[in-house]
């Protein structure tokens, strides 16, 4: 599930391959952003910014979020792509390189100028240069609906998701349902922010200090097993925003208070 760690690693590989690099194929297979063209423009960086990532070259940006099942390779100028041609929405590539952006759920070129208006609302990124952890926790602290909504808002802190939500809320002994002006947001805050750091270069995200597969994870998919403090069967639900924007949630009915 593509989270900010996810993108801070993707940002990282499409720059080590782009960057400072003259862009000799574009093509971008979306309305409104097909006509657009940044041939013989020069690749200046590819940063991500919580859950979205930003080409950016010249001074236009390409703009890109996975979502649920959106993912960016690297291959060889030329090389065979590794998914179905059909499900390529961005190409981007030089002399050396392409990157091919596939299944992505939002893409769109718009001058580096504009860049305030897709990414401007978002709260801090723990992953980002300027994490400001005390203005995330205001703004945590200011949300009135339960806590587990509040972190996934990304007006609150950018990059956080579902997975992160759930194990960051077992760590810190607090029910999903819990409302966010009731919770120690300073001490969540802090250890959301240090989860996610530990995760960034790991290939897989590992909550429990047990990198094993299979014992990476507190709670999050776990309904019906032992808690791995307590022994008590972990319990699952349902929160969202709205009854349309609903995720999973995963809590020890006794770790969790």
């Amino acid at each position: 599930m593509p989270e900010g760690d996810t993108v801070f690693r993707t940002a990282a590989s499409l720059h080590d391959a782009l960057a400072g690099r003259v862009i000799t194929r574009f093509d971008i297979r979306v309305p409104g952003s097909a006509t657009a063209d940044l041939r013989g423009e020069t690749v200046t960086e590819v940063v991500p910014r919580g859950k979205h990532l930003l080409l950016r070259a010249g001074a236009a940006t390409l703009h890109s979020h996975l979502k649920m099942e959106g993912e960016w390779h690297v291959y060889p100028a030329g090389g065979r792509w590794r998914r179905p041609g059909h499900t390529a929405r961005a190409i981007v590539g030089n002399d050396r390189s392409d990157a091919v952006g596939f299944d992505l759920a939002m893409v769109e070129v718009l001058p580096t100028a504009d860049e305030g208006r897709i990414v401007g609302h978002l709260g801090p990124d723990p992953l980002g240069p300027d994490w400001d952890p005390a203005e995330a926790a205001r703004r945590v602290a200011a949300d009135d609906r339960p806590v587990h909504v509040a972190l996934l808002d990304q007006r609150n802190i950018a990059g956080l998701g579902n997975v992160y939500a759930n194990e960051v809320l077992f760590v810190r002994g607090i029910r999903p349902d819990a409302l966010a002006t009731a919770v120690d947001v300073v001490g969540l805050v802090e250890t959301a922010a240090r989860m996610i750091r530990t995760n960034r270069d790991r290939p897989r995200r590992v909550f429990t200090g047990d990198a094993r597969p299979g014992r990476g994870m507190w709670v999050y998919g776990r309904e019906g097993k032992a808690c791995r403090r307590c022994g008590t069967l972990v319990r699952a639900g349902a929160l969202g925003a709205n009854p349309l924007a609903e995720r999973h949630v995963f809590w020890c009915p006794v770790c969790q208070r």
